[in-house]
């Protein structure tokens, strides 16, 4: 499920061996990306374990793997084209309910531009609540993914997954069935530069706007 917010994050940079760092990359990720292992990584660009990296950063690559490189970043395409649900097959607004997982203003919105950001960025107080936008069950708590901080992933259907990031506090565990309005979260800024919840939502593993099908917000959902 984890891998749903790390598809399609990193790009190399063209005709150079230089990889930059994008939004919930790992070395190990890089390393499948560009065909150079997790090891060389680390010896190219002096990273000692637990290979931490930041987002924006510059990483060398081996030249010498640029046709592995080439062939995996195909694949890579590929696999993520052959998931992405164009926006015209976007579900109908209204086929499910959904509630706004906590109040505040909308400080970044949704983009599908390669890099952009896949949900929209709600602003709050540090400790205010976070609710599950649907009935469903849990099914990733933790902070592996870097660039999501404390996260929660909820599934509600073989078709739609919610995601909640930068979380402070996570009142939910792994298997755990919620219902739509529960607090499963308050709001914090784990690896983010200020106190937010990023929220997604996918449809068929594909990021779509969530104030496309969300209420106004203070009002309960529609259908």
């Amino acid at each position: 499920m984890v891998a749903l917010l790390a598809g399609c994050s990193g790009s190399k940079s063209s005709g150079t061996d230089v990889y930059t760092v994008k939004r919930g990359d790992t070395l190990y990720r890089i390393s499948r990306l560009t065909g150079t292992s997790v090891q060389e990584l680390a010896r190219l660009n002096n990273i000692s374990p637990p290979y931490t990296i930041e987002v924006g950063q510059r990483l060398k690559v081996n030249g010498t793997s640029k046709s592995a490189s080439s062939k995996s970043a195909s694949r890579t395409t590929k696999t993520a084209k052959s998931i992405v649900v164009p926006q015209a097959s976007w579900p109908p607004v209204g086929q499910r309910c959904w509630r706004w997982p906590t109040t505040g203003k909308v400080i970044l919105t949704y983009s599908n531009a390669d890099g952009g950001n896949k949900g929209i960025d709600i602003a709050g107080n540090r400790g205010q609540p976070v609710y599950a936008a649907g009935s469903g069950k849990v099914v990733y708590v933790g902070n592996q993914l870097r660039g999501y901080g404390n996260l929660i992933m909820i599934k509600h259907s073989e078709e739609y997954i919610t995601a909640y990031a930068h979380n402070e506090t996570l009142l939910v565990n792994n298997g755990q069935s919620v219902k739509i309005g529960q607090k499963i979260a308050t709001m914090g800024s784990s690896d983010a530069d200020s106190v937010r919840l990023h929220f997604q939502l996918r449809y068929k593993a594909t990021a779509i706007d969530p104030l496309r099908y969300l209420p106004p917000q203070g009002s309960p959902p529609k259908c």
